[in-house]
């Protein structure tokens, strides 16, 4: 239920989002015989809210939210930034992977940058996310894997545009639309280390998450919960004015912003003295 909330509260935009996460979170944690790991992967644009939900998810679990130590982020550019050493990676991940489930069955592992992290390294995850009873005596079967990345980004917005453009709501968009595309769109993206991993062709991951890019109007609902969880009185012309200095695209209709409210937090500061 505080899931449902906080998401109903604090994301813009992501009608699909907080269904999706919502309905696989609960039914995951009332399902007392799972068969494997759940497994998520949040796809969008910086600034769409995949680190927030995955936040919200992380405080409606554990009392201590991200500050559990049954929570575990990584990120791929600041804990695996070098090539050459992918094999102590793996080594290093795998054993803490085991080493927190050991004591934890409930640990949730979030992994930001996927599209940056090396496929040999998202493969030594594999058999963690896999149909295993048991592997060398432990159960990863209660854990909570999530993945954040930018793949599938491009097919999402192309999804939302030709909506907009055939003059349907963003809230008319179904997961059907988008699913299919989105996974395809990933495992063929070869940029993304998701394009050599066997996570997609093995199919472990349970749903593929997309977050839809960010309209004007969404802008400016986040830089009102920004100043009211500063204590301040909303003033709407300071709304509009941050909300009319981000910048939008596609460059004729100018729709979706650029950094969805990556930066509203930053501009606010400018506005007031705190």
């Amino acid at each position: 239920a505080a899931l449902q909330e906080n998401l109903d509260k604090r994301l813009f935009g992501q009608h699909l989002v907080s269904k999706v996460v919502v309905k696989a979170v609960r039914g995951f944690l009332n399902n007392t015989n799972a068969k494997k790991p759940l497994a998520l992967s949040l796809h969008g644009w910086t600034g769409t809210g995949k680190n927030f939900v995955s936040k919200i998810v992380a405080e409606s679990i554990y009392k201590r939210g991200l500050q559990s130590k049954y929570v575990h982020q990584f990120v791929a550019t600041l804990h695996f930034p070098h090539a050459h050493n992918i094999n102590i990676y793996k080594d290093q991940l795998q054993s803490w992977i085991r080493g927190n489930v050991s004591i934890c069955p409930r640990s949730l592992f979030i992994f930001d940058e996927m599209d940056k992290m090396h496929a040999g390294l998202i493969d030594s995850i594999k058999p963690f996310l896999d149909y295993y009873e048991l592997l060398d005596g432990v159960s990863y079967r209660q854990a909570i894997f999530i993945f954040l990345s930018n793949a599938g980004a491009e097919k999402i917005t192309e999804v939302a545009l030709d909506f907009w453009r055939n003059g349907r709501t963003r809230e008319d968009i179904q997961l059907t639309d988008i699913q299919n595309a989105l996974s395809v769109s990933v495992f063929n993206n070869k940029n993304s280390g998701f394009w050599h991993s066997t996570l997609i062709d093995r199919n472990l991951i349970d749903y593929f998450i997309p977050f839809l890019p960010l309209e004007y109007k969404h802008v400016k609902m986040c830089v009102r919960v920004e100043i009211e969880s500063r204590g301040y009185a909303v003033d709407e012309e300071i709304v509009s004015r941050i909300a009319d200095e981000m910048t939008y695209f596609p460059r004729e209709e100018r729709i979706y912003s650029d950094k969805g409210c990556k930066t509203v937090d930053a501009k606010l500061d400018y506005y007031y003295d705190f």
